[in-house]
């Protein structure tokens, strides 16, 4: 299968960059529920044992976490970089790098679809269509989830059989969509029958493109290496949320387990779309399997379980949360950068 052909470079008609009322109510909300999962948490939890877990947590710690996450964010460009040389996206690495972390913004939209917003700053920056980009964005949560599936593996599938059904369930979905995209002929299908409603006709022709960039980014040989550099990436934020559970409650958990605690609650929250950036059940997953170690060791329920919830409440801080502070810095500079080109030109 061959390549599409490079888009041809035009000049922006709009460098500027605003956000819709859309976005920007998605972005809200996602906020807005993220502060009420943790508040109903804290409510149901020993809230002031939390919190004073919290101030006595070595910041030296979130620091280190935190650079773990951002290191995962350079691993993982390598593979939008990867998806942009296939498509033939033309632009400097640096504005693709504003570009790849603006995106992160939006972590907290349902599937993380507010990332595709990615699409819309190429666009603007160089003309390439929505339709064209936009699948760099799909192909990334498809093999965030096989690396989520390896790592999953590696902590220790055998010694938490009662989640089996979520690692085949996935598996299964990810062979499902696998095959979806990779059919000639039921892309030919359902652009068919899209084009026969009355409303979404018109975008058939959009339906194919899309179809066709997804189906060049997922053949078998372009698989490997992107999966590769999301299961390096996301093992990274892994470690971090080892290092957190060992500064709480030292030996209780291993890098194995914090692997298999990690990679199991992510996969939760990104199979249940309708919670942006899988809050909830993100963090009841993480919490529950997290108190189950540390009793474990020997902390008491009311101990263990308060524990668990500070080390949850880090780690997503220094994973969900710093991606979209980090997100929302990238998007603003960006945004300042393309004005300023603007008033020169």
């Amino acid at each position: 299968m061959t390549n599409p052909s490079p888009a041809a470079p035009s000049e922006p008609t709009n460098p500027g960059v605003e956000l819709s009322p859309k976005l920007k109510q998605r972005l809200v909300i996602g906020v807005v529920f993220g502060l009420l999962v943790y508040l109903g948490i804290a409510l149901w939890a020993d809230g002031p044992s939390i919190l004073e877990a919290l101030k006595a947590f070595p910041l030296k710690w979130i620091a280190a976490a935190c650079g773990l996450s951002f290191c995962n964010y350079v691993v993982r460009f390598a593979r939008w970089e990867r998806y942009r040389a296939i498509l033939g996206i033309r632009m400097a690495p640096i504005t693709s790098f504003r570009i790849y972390l603006a995106g992160l913004a939006f972590t907290v939209t349902p599937g993380k679809l507010g990332e595709a917003f990615r699409s819309l700053l190429i666009q603007k920056e160089d003309g390439t269509p929505i339709t064209r980009s936009a699948p760099m964005v799909m192909a990334e949560r498809f093999t965030d989830l096989l690396g989520f599936l390896i790592l999953l593996a590696i902590g220790g599938m055998a010694s938490a059989p009662e989640f089996l059904w979520v690692f085949c369930a996935t598996l299964g979905l990810c062979v499902f969509l696998l095959v979806l995209v990779s059919s000639q002929r039921i892309a030919t299908f359902l652009v068919k029958l899209v084009s026969k409603f009355p409303v979404v006709g018109p975008l058939a022709v959009h339906l194919h493109e899309l179809l066709g960039s997804t189906r060049v980014l997922l053949t078998p040989r372009e698989l490997l290496m992107p999966t590769v550099v999301s299961t390096l990436g996301w093992g990274l934020e892994c470690f971090a949320f080892y290092l957190v559970a060992e500064a709480l409650v030292p030996g209780a958990a291993s890098v194995l387990f914090a692997m298999y605690t990690f990679a199991l609650s992510a996969i939760l929250g990104a199979v249940m779309i309708i919670f942006p950036g899988g809050l909830g059940p993100t963090e009841a997953s993480m919490g529950t399997l997290l108190t189950g170690s540390f009793k474990a060791a020997g902390l008491s329920a009311e101990v263990a379980g308060a524990k668990a919830l500070t080390a949850t409440f880090i780690i997503r801080f220094c994973t969900l949360w710093f991606a979209v502070l980090l997100g929302g810095c990238a998007l603003a500079l960006h945004t300042r950068l393309n004005r300023r080109r603007d008033s020169d030109s």
